[in-house]
């Protein structure tokens, strides 16, 4: 009895020094919320470490406040995006080739710096102070470009249309300040959004799923927003009242998110928890080393080879996913170039813009995603069992297959448009518009959207769901990544295709009259090239076991992925 005795008490003890560590010595413990008999959640607490009770923090009601934070981050992007190929080769002066490539590198920035954000947040920062981070860099830099437009119009080198030095250096610091603010965002967000529902209750698991299809609807709309509206202002009105606009919107909505920081779960750090990049390098040295150990070390490191292995299966998962970035990368730039060449009108009186073509895909993405989550995923449920409809690896390889069909399309279309161009004459008429409707088009902006809801929502579900919790703004990282690499791989091919296409002595791919350019092979050649990284995905999809529980289903859906 005294051994009993003396084990509770040493018990009680290790509870009470727990208790002491995680709350002020000055707050009360609360076992149950005042007047319920609800407990407080295991490995939360609020911004102040105290303790937080499902019933009045996380799930929908915090993730909302960080939804209209995206949105607006999303809108501001978008509204510096679609339009900016249109402003370098305009004001700026640079050739297609050029603000193409320009563009693409802007963009591919942006979408690599998540990695480094991701590292940073989750080894020591932490994904809520790199939200807040994140918005104080986007004010600036878009005050910075409302700045820069600014400039011009007050009579700098005596002419708004050849913009100083120093208009262009403000420029660009406030569209790579703008990027590095992405890179604080972005993985954070979703990630912090996501840890609100705690996938333990099987009520809040489910909203889970579905807060994924929603948070890619809401950034639909706000790009929506962006394309329609902003690229309207920026033509009517001018570009400082269009970029001072996004400054305020992001302004505004960095406000909405701090309201809501009494609400919000903040997970305690798992003890001895690695960073991922030395949990990654620690896992394929001891990989590649195993065979010179000793035999009884073999069992030591067993479980760090284990997750070698899962994670170099996961990388070549992403680097299957690559050529869905590729292809996504021209969306912004030549599909926007394609359009500005076609007839426009709607009626005699109403032209519709380039930028506003670009309308048609997160429109088709915002009609799409609630017949998606309302009738589709339902539907595919009481067929398949999965209360997702799709297992992750289904839905993403969707994703990655329908863009094979787009790109074919474009090429297609932008055959025909040349032939068009021929027929009437038009090969050295630059700038003139072929007589060919916009709504050519539409199929390719409809396909590649409808592509993009299965292909990024299945990444950040996927990325997400199958990296540890303390590793898990990383894994939404590798999903930014996927667009970044694939517009950085987009630069490569449309720089050396232009140099070997000039050299030749004849016009390039990527000419500065669309009339006289070869876009059809180009787009033939993503074609090409999205195959070979289907191919690829199929071959290790078929494979890949999920890493965690609740993905039993997935892994025994697997083989129906072939």
């Amino acid at each position: 009895m005294k051994n009993v005795a003396q084990d509770l008490l040493t018990r009680k003890r290790a509870v009470n020094t727990e208790r002491s560590n995680k709350i002020p010595m000055e707050d009360t413990y609360v076992p149950f919320l005042p007047g319920t008999d609800e407990s407080p959640l295991v490995g939360v607490s609020d911004y102040r470490d105290r303790p937080l009770y499902r019933s009045t923090s996380g799930c929908w009601r915090s993730a909302l406040f960080v939804v209209v934070l995206e949105v607006a981050s999303g809108f501001a992007f978008y509204g510096v995006q679609a339009n900016l190929i249109m402003f370098l080769t305009g004001p700026l002066g640079h050739s297609n080739a050029a603000a193409a490539m320009a563009v693409n590198a802007w963009v591919g920035t942006a979408s690599i710096l998540p990695l480094l954000g991701a590292f940073v947040a989750d080894s020591w920062l932490g994904r809520y102070p790199s939200i807040i981070l994140a918005f104080t860099l986007y004010v600036l830099g878009y005050g910075m470009m409302t700045l820069a437009s600014v400039l011009p119009v007050q009579g700098i080198n005596g002419s708004s249309s050849h913009p100083c030095s120093l208009q262009v250096a403000l420029f660009y610091t406030s569209l790579y300040l703008i990027a590095l603010a992405q890179g604080a965002d972005y993985p954070c967000a979703l990630a912090f959004a996501a840890g609100q529902f705690d996938t333990n209750d099987p009520r809040e698991h489910a909203a889970r799923s579905s807060f994924f299809n929603w948070w890619y609807f809401c950034l639909a709309v706000g790009t929506t927003m962006a394309l329609g509206g902003v690229g309207y202002i920026q033509e009517s009105f001018g570009l400082a009242i269009g970029y001072g606009m996004l400054c305020t919107t992001v302004l505004c909505a960095a406000i909405v998110f701090l309201i809501g920081t009494s609400t919000y779960r903040l997970y305690t750090p798992t003890s001895g928890a690695s960073n991922p990049v030395t949990l990654l390098a620690r896992s394929i040295v001891s990989w590649l080393v195993k065979e010179t150990r000793q035999e009884e070390e073999a069992a030591a490191i067993a479980k760090e080879v284990e997750e070698a292995h899962s994670m170099l299966h996961l990388l070549s998962i992403w680097a299957a996913c690559l050529s869905y970035g590729m292809v996504f990368a021209q969306i912004m730039t030549l599909f926007n170039k394609q359009g500005h060449t076609l007839d426009r009108h709607i009626i005699d009186a109403l032209e519709l813009s380039s930028a506003a073509l670009l309308l048609f895909g997160p429109a088709t993405i915002v009609v799409f995603i609630p017949f998606y989550d309302r009738v589709l995923v339902p539907l595919l449920r009481s067929m398949t069992a999965n209360p997702s409809g799709l297992t992750l690896l289904q839905c993403l390889g969707s994703g990655i297959a329908m863009p094979l069909a787009a790109v074919s399309t474009v090429a297609l279309v932008e055959s025909r448009r040349l032939k068009v161009a021929r027929e009437h004459g038009l090969l050295d008429v630059a700038g003139a518009a072929v007589p060919m409707s916009w709504m050519w088009l539409l199929p390719q902006h409809v396909m590649m959207a409808t592509a993009s809801v299965f292909a990024e929502v299945g990444m950040q579900e996927f990325f997400y769901d199958q990296m540890p919790h303390e590793q898990r703004s990383l894994g939404l990282a590798l999903y930014y990544s996927v667009l970044g690499i694939g517009n950085f791989i987009s630069v490569f091919l449309i720089s050396l295709i232009d140099r070997i296409t000039r050299s030749a002595g004849g016009d390039s791919w990527f000419a500065d009259n669309l009339n006289r350019a070869q876009l059809d092979y180009f787009y033939c050649l993503l074609a090409g090239l999205n195959a070979v990284g289907f191919a690829l995905f199929l071959r290790r999809a078929s494979s890949y076991a999920y890493n965690n529980n609740n993905n039993n289903i997935n892994n025994n859906n697997n083989k129906m992925l072939c």
